[in-house]
């Protein structure tokens, strides 16, 4: 049992304030890889998760890359990080927190891609001119920062 596990023994659903990490993980094309999560349902987010006791932002977003995906990271990048009233979730079991949400880019990477059938449904690389509907609000954000930042317009 992990770290938010028992805490929620002890605090059942009320609001926490929690801490997580994403990797915007980029191919030569620079498509990003996103995951079709099975929470909520057939949406498409970032590889990434909450963090376990004594992690680092950085050893947390590696962690959950390699569970959710397979793949191992080479040199992360800080894109920023994300706080506030806006980072409200309340989950389908009724856990309520506030996640502080550090988000990486990178482009190195290596090993076999492989869905956690847990977590994911489907792991595929998209052009940021095609990004799926159906995602996750706060990485729909956490793209658009990447793209603004670091993608000409003439490249997509």
């Amino acid at each position: 049992m992990g770290y938010i596990e028992e805490l929620r023994k002890v605090v059942g659903t009320r609001p926490l304030i929690l801490v997580g990490a994403v990797a915007i993980i980029l191919n030569e094309k620079d498509e990003v890889l996103l995951q079709q999560r099975r929470f909520p349902m057939g949406t498409w987010g970032l590889p990434g998760g909450l963090m376990e006791l004594a992690e680092s932002t950085e050893e947390t977003a590696r962690r959950e890359v390699v569970e959710e995906t397979g793949l191992q990271l080479g040199e992360l990048h800080l894109l920023n990080v994300y706080s506030g009233a806006d980072q409200y979730i309340k989950a389908e079991n009724g856990d309520e927190f506030y996640v502080v949400t550090t988000a990486y880019f990178t482009n190195e990477f290596h090993g076999e891609m492989i869905a956690d059938p847990s977590e994911s449904i489907h792991l595929t690389f998209y052009p940021f001119d095609s990004l799926p509907q159906a995602m996750v609000g706060s990485h729909r954000n956490m793209l658009n920062e990447y793209q603004e930042r670091f993608i000409k317009k003439d490249d997509i």
